[in-house]
């Protein structure tokens, strides 16, 4: 079927960006204000510390500026989105993003100024003045960090580094992605075509083993060329990690990274044991792909195969709204009538692909825009998936936005996938108790227990790397293309097993493919992420409304508190290991029941 042009796809098939800016004219009055507002903020420079009045003021004036901004640039960015051809929308794109970058720039002051403030002196404005106490928590969390703040000097010293200390992740992402260049391949009817990153994960689903094996070879195959230079890459990024952590007198780089959310270390130590602890049930799941694949050892090219096959069944889109709807009936009324009004007439979504439609799916807004869903719905089971977890997304968003004011209007990573995550949990669970088709179980479950590797075994064995290799850096040991390849080798060696699998040596290399660990220590949260959505969905389903007054008020927190405290509330306390056994418990669970159809 021929691709539509933008200006011929329905008005009902698209997001309701007029609801943002009806004209271009009008968002260029609005990017106008934005900078005429500018100085009004930097009038405050040199003034915080006047009084509570002055510094309330100051907050106040900030927020209705970037309120503006986002705005702004959010519209920009989307239209952008719709069609990447069209050079009115690159332009309004690029404006948005630079004139982001100047805003953000200009109210830097604040946060050193507020911090230069002493601590007894706004822990007092807070006491007296009622309307600045709704500052309270972003004021304290900033308080929190300012053992670490050092000299203005120094911290000038490190602001002009900040481009330096970007210089590996540069280099990776400009070797990565332009320099390096992958051979020609066979696909499955013999064809040769060339290898990319985009087509890489493409050719390990194929059902093709030759074709798998002949994409991992050539990845590997040509990283193995760059080894040195990439570890040299690496190390010197987990140098600048250390470094940045010593000069700001944090005990280490990881302390330094999970400070930013105030997430306490044991939560990431407690990952890794748990998944040590449950690493059979992973041994397990290799031995069952290997069977129902019918393959006497698996090497590490046959672990994104599906190992059933896909269930040939059309889903319009407004039947994965009613099955998703039906699926999130135990939230209750309110949250479903939301979800129905912003999965049809509240236009919150872009469904279908058309010409220079960016590919993908998000979630993404404003805090004055409706939460819009970015989609290329496609009529199978994956895109109802994709549809649920990115509507998981907006509702957090939307229930944030209408509960907090604009400075807590968002929420960290450490949480964001928890909303999203649990909505695919809710409708796995609705789908495998509305069939007694095997097959379509056998997929549901797929679905899931390929979820659970990726995301939580997968992620952590990143975070178990990263963990490791930071370690070595602050002992002072060199990270060598043969170090980094032989940690990485053992955990792949460990995580997987040898029990009827191959841990193929060119997999030593993949660290030196993961954009992840340009940006340390983050990974973990996506195995976190996967854990909270779990427990809290398991909790929805058995306990009932209790349960869900806990969720839906975790939903319309927003960052008004630490994630671990907002988590707790609702019913997961993330600072145990529990939750993450408790997810790993729902996988040996699933693990079970596909042996059992797998006869």
């Amino acid at each position: 079927m021929e691709l539509l042009k933008r200006q011929d796809v329905p008005a009902e098939h698209k997001w309701d960006l007029d609801s943002v800016y009806p004209t271009t004219q009008a968002w260029e009055e609005d990017y106008a204000r934005v900078e005429a507002m500018v100085p009004q903020l930097t009038a405050y420079q040199g003034r915080l510390g006047e009084s509570a009045g002055v510094l309330l003021e100051a907050l106040r004036k900030r927020d209705e500026l970037f309120q503006l901004l986002e705005r702004v640039a959010v519209f920009a960015h989307m239209k952008e989105d719709e069609d990447t051809t069209n050079s009115t929308y690159q332009a309004l794109s690029t404006r948005g993003q630079s004139l982001y970058a100047r805003v953000t720039a200009a109210g830097s002051f604040m946060t050193p100024e507020i911090l230069a403030i002493p601590s007894e002196t706004i822990r007092a404005w807070l006491d007296q003045n009622p309307d600045l106490a709704a500052y309270r928590h972003e004021l304290e969390d900033l308080l929190r960090e300012k053992e670490h703040v050092r000299s203005p000097e120094v911290e000038e010293l490190l602001a002009q580094m900040s481009e330096v200390g970007g210089a590996p992740r540069d280099i990776f992402g400009k070797l990565n992605h332009a320099d390096m260049k992958f051979p020609r391949i066979k696909d499955e009817e013999g064809k040769e075509v060339e290898l990319t990153h985009g087509r890489y994960l493409r050719f390990l689903e194929s059902p093709v083993r030759e074709v798998r094996k002949a994409a991992f070879d050539a990845l590997y195959g040509t990283y193995a060329k760059f080894r040195n230079t990439l570890a040299a890459t690496y190390s010197n990024s987990v140098k600048k990690d250390v470094v940045y952590a010593r000069a700001r007198r944090y005990p280490s780089a990881r302390a330094a990274a999970l400070s930013s959310t105030n997430v306490p270390e044991s939560v990431y130590d407690n990952l890794i044991e748990a998944v040590h602890r449950n690493l059979p049930s992973l041994h397990r799941y290799v031995q069952l792909r290997g069977k129902l694949l019918k393959l006497d050892e698996l090497h590490m090219y046959d672990l994104y195969t599906p190992m059933v096959a896909e269930v040939d069944k059309k889903i319009p889109y407004a039947e994965a709204v009613e099955t998703i709807l039906k699926a999130l009936e135990p939230l209750g009324e309110e949250y479903c009538e939301v979800a129905r009004k912003g999965l049809t007439t509240d236009r919150w979504v872009d469904i279908y692909e058309n010409v220079g439609k960016r590919s993908g799916a998000y979630s993404f807004g404003a805090y004055t825009t409706k939460p819009f869903i970015l989609m290329n719905y496609q009529e199978t089971l994956d895109s109802m998936f994709t549809l649920a977890h990115e509507l998981g997304h907006s509702m957090h968003s939307y229930f944030t936005r209408r509960h907090q004011p604009y400075h807590y209007g968002n929420y960290t990573i450490f949480v964001a996938e928890v909303a999203s995550t649990f909505n695919e949990a809710l409708l796995t669970d609705y789908l495998l108790k509305q069939t007694d088709d095997p097959k379509l179980k056998m997929y549901l479950i797929n679905h899931q227990l390929e979820s659970f590797r990726t995301t939580l075994y997968r992620q952590t064995m990143f975070a178990e790397f990263e963990h490791i290799t930071h370690q070595r850096s602050e002992k002072g040991e060199a990270l060598t293309a043969d170090l980094l390849d032989e940690i990485y080798y053992g955990l792949n060696k460990q995580y997987y097993g040898t029990e009827g699998m191959v841990i193929d040596e060119a997999i030593a290399l993949e660290w030196a493919r993961i954009p992840h660990f340009y940006s340390a220590f983050y990974v973990y949260q996506y195995a976190t992420g996967i854990s909270a959505a779990v427990a809290l969905s398991r909790q929805v389903l058995t306990e009932g409304k209790p349960a869900v007054d806990r969720y839906l008020t975790f939903l319309k927190s927003g960052s008004s508190d630490y994630s671990t405290n907002l988590l707790a509330r609702a019913g997961v306390d993330m600072t145990s290991p529990e939750p993450v056994q408790q997810a790993l418990d729902v996988f040996a669970s699933l693990l079970d029941e596909m042996e059992r159809l797998a006869g």
